[in-house]
């Protein structure tokens, strides 16, 4: 089994295309094959031939792209009952892609046969033969074979379910991939279906058996695995997960698990490094949002946030991590809370660059106690790094604010039913031993106080004209206490280089939005701080 080839199969673009709320243009879908091909997966399923032009276009447009690796495969199903392979339009359609190889899916459960098909069993069997053998015999293509709802088929009637199998394969079918179409097979039982199909094809060693699940049951990457255990050595699924209902089988989970965890060949580990990535510009590709929980290459994969496991990391990194993050390009975080120890808080500042070799056990225990004190009240310092760091550097240096606060007013006017809210804000600080007072306007009264702390400061400090509110996010903290709730504000901020998130609490939203903004300001002030500018 070491070192054994698994070929990689995707289906994204058709698949992983049918989830909800996922679609691909024109440009991103070939800008995806390219991303699929760096990657070193081997087959990639541009669409089905002959459902939508958007399919059509893709497979015109791929021929005149250039790819190192992977081959592009069309993916269609076997001729209609009442019509000759010949003359199936849907077949035609498979040719006129340009693919070498396609993928057919057939129907294995008899159920289906009756009340889907509407045909007989052996009936069935022809339509297999017939479709595989024109495309195969007649137009010399490499032809996979997709035995849909094969598992529920088999435990109906696994005898029927294996003539399926050995007719498409006589008829000429490159490999045969197994589908949990329903995707509510457990791990067992694909374990011990597979390994009898390969039983029964044991004398046919040239044969190659695939798996396609679905994650209706949670359990499609750990049904691959099990299918490859039991001897298939084609995988199917789609990147991040993507697909019908639940989803599809995540390829992100399945190659490094092939790859580091059973020894098998798929990428490499030169690309494998590349498959957070790769992740990434899926899902922007798909306008979705990454999964922070996405196991191998989430944000929070190897995120550590409790006292005890942050120590564990900081002495023996394997105690908590089942790989070396940069193994898939992921990187360990760090959270500061609560249940944050003063290792959270060492490796956390080293990961922020504060550097906290001189601190000293008292330092770093003010630091834990007004974390936890303040963590107590309401903030969170795991989502407000900017905030942090700026807790940090106080403590630790006893650093001065670059200005002094002394008073803000915000008016809110609205003239009339249809017109639109109108806010002011005035801001008083002192600075360099002088008072100033501003204003400013904004579509909110947040946005108001902004404008209006920048023109305060834009002359002494000409870097923040950059700053922009890149987010903002509201936490009720105790609802049960209606319009004197305590708030949670979360602010980013970026300059066009780089962002940085800050908090704020109050029982008052607009005092708390102001906490987080002055954070804000102080944390672009002291990161380009320089001599005397101050």
């Amino acid at each position: 089994m070491q070192n054994e080839k698994v070929f990689l199969y995707d289906t994204t673009l058709r698949d992983g295309a049918q989830g909800e709320g996922i679609s691909f243009a024109d440009s991103g879908k070939i800008h995806l094959a390219h991303l699929l091909d760096d990657m070193g997966v081997d087959f990639i399923e541009g669409g089905f031939a002959s459902s939508n032009p958007r399919d059509q276009r893709f497979f015109s447009a791929i021929r005149n792209e250039k790819l190192r690796h992977a081959q592009i495969t069309a993916f269609g199903s076997t001729r209609r009952a009442d019509l000759d392979a010949a003359r199936d339009p849907q077949l035609a359609a498979l040719m006129e892609t340009g693919a070498q190889h396609i993928t057919l899916f057939g129907k294995t459960s008899l159920l289906h046969v009756a009340e889907i098909l509407r045909t007989t069993p052996e009936n069935n069997l022809q339509i297999i033969a017939d479709s595989i053998g024109h495309l195969h015999q007649n137009h010399h293509r490499t032809v996979f074979f997709d035995a849909e709802h094969f598992f529920d088929g088999y435990k109906e009637d696994a005898t029927y379910a294996l003539r399926v199998l050995a007719t498409a394969r006589r008829a000429g079918a490159h490999t045969l991939i197994l589908c949990d179409t329903n995707g509510g097979t457990l791990p067992h039982e694909i374990h011990a279906i597979t390994q009898s199909v390969r039983a029964a094809f044991a004398a046919d060693p040239a044969l190659t058996l695939g798996i396609h699940t679905h994650n209706d049951g949670g359990l499609a990457t750990a049904n691959s695995l099990e299918a490859v255990r039991a001897g298939a050595r084609h995988v199917q699924g789609t990147i991040n997960g993507y697909g019908e209902r639940t989803g599809n089988a995540d390829l992100v989970s399945i190659i490094p698990a092939l790859e580091l965890k059973m020894g098998f060949q798929t990428v490499g580990a030169t690309r494998l490094r590349g498959l957070r990535a790769l992740s990434a510009q899926t899902a922007d590709l798909a306008n979705q949002t990454p999964d922070k929980r996405q196991p191998y290459v989430g944000q929070n994969a190897f995120c550590h946030k409790a006292g005890a496991h942050v120590n564990a990391v900081g002495k023996l990194p394997r105690s908590f991590e089942h790989i070396e993050p940069g193994l898939v390009g992921n990187q360990r975080r760090i959270l500061v809370s609560e249940l944050a120890g003063t290792t959270n808080i060492e490796l956390k500042a080293k990961e922020l660059g504060v550097d906290l070799a001189g601190a000293g056990k008292d330092k770093l225990r003010a630091m834990r106690d007004t974390l936890k004190e303040r963590e107590n009240q309401g903030y969170a310092y795991e989502s407000a790094e900017g905030s942090f760091k700026l807790l940090l550097q106080k403590i630790l240096s006893g650093q001065a604010p670059h200005f002094e606060f002394q008073s803000f007013r915000v008016i809110v006017e609205k003239r009339g039913p249809g017109e639109p809210c109108l806010s002011e804000a005035t801001v008083k600080i002192k600075a360099r031993g002088k008072t100033r007072l501003t204003a400013g306007e904004g579509r909110g009264p947040v946005d108001a106080l902004h404008a209006a702390l920048t023109a305060a400061l834009a002359d002494l400090h000409p870097q923040i004209a950059g700053v922009t509110l890149t987010d903002y996010r509201v936490r009720i903290l105790n609802p049960e206490a209606a319009t004197r709730a305590l708030t949670r504000v979360l602010v980013e901020s970026g300059d066009g280089t780089g962002t940085w998130s800050t908090v704020g609490v109050s029982e008052n939203i607009i005092e708390a939005s102001w906490q987080a903004l002055l954070d804000s300001i102080e944390c672009k002030l002291h990161a380009q701080a320089r001599d005397g500018d101050r």
